[in-house]
């Protein structure tokens, strides 16, 4: 890498030593099966790898915009921006499954942040139970036994993949059991 960035210093381009460019790309913690998926991000349907979360504490929730919990994505902005540089991140999946969600992607995109201030990362309206639930949806209700009985039910996967709990759409954020977890989760690994 020295080399390069020398001979780049005097104007002349030598190929890249193969090692480091093989290095620099590698991602430092192997990527968990139940973040192996990949979703359309909800802003501009760019392709989202959720391996890019690999080592962090994913709190997976599904969403909607017209729910009778739809305030909780207040609690889960405020958590995503108190506990962030902590290794937490909070994965939105809008869904239509109980009818309560709007009909496009910008429109759900434009509510969450106009109305909610969410940059957490959100993903594109997807099924979430039944045959037609996304990937992580199914691997989720497998690895917990349930899938969603409503909107904003929550998954907590540790910083090794492990989907470790499930918490129903009454939970808040705030929950002192949740929360419990979730601290517990973020501590450092040893």
């Amino acid at each position: 890498m020295k080399a390069w960035i020398a001979a780049a210093a005097f104007g002349t381009l030598l190929p890249m030593h193969t090692t480091w460019a093989a290095e620099s790309t590698q991602n430092t913690t192997a990527c968990p099966a139940i973040l192996k998926h990949t979703f359309p991000k909800l802003q501009d349907d760019s392709p989202q790898n959720l391996c890019q979360y690999s080592g962090k504490v994913v709190l997976v929730v599904n969403t909607a915009s017209y729910c009778g919990f739809t305030y909780q994505y207040q609690g889960l902005e405020a958590l995503h921006q108190k506990y962030k540089d902590r290794g937490l991140v909070i994965l939105g999946f809008p869904s239509n499954d109980f009818f309560q969600e709007k009909s496009n992607n910008k429109d759900i995109a434009d509510f969450c942040y106009n109305t909610y201030g969410v940059v957490f990362p959100m993903f594109a309206k997807s099924a979430v139970r039944g045959k037609e639930a996304n990937a992580l949806f199914k691997a989720l209700a497998q690895a917990t036994g349930k899938a969603p009985s409503w909107n904003f039910n929550k998954y907590l996967i540790d910083r090794s993949g492990r989907v470790v709990a499930h918490y129903g759409s009454t939970t808040e954020v705030n929950d002192s059991k949740f929360m419990q977890q979730l601290i517990s989760l973020m501590q450092p690994q040893k």
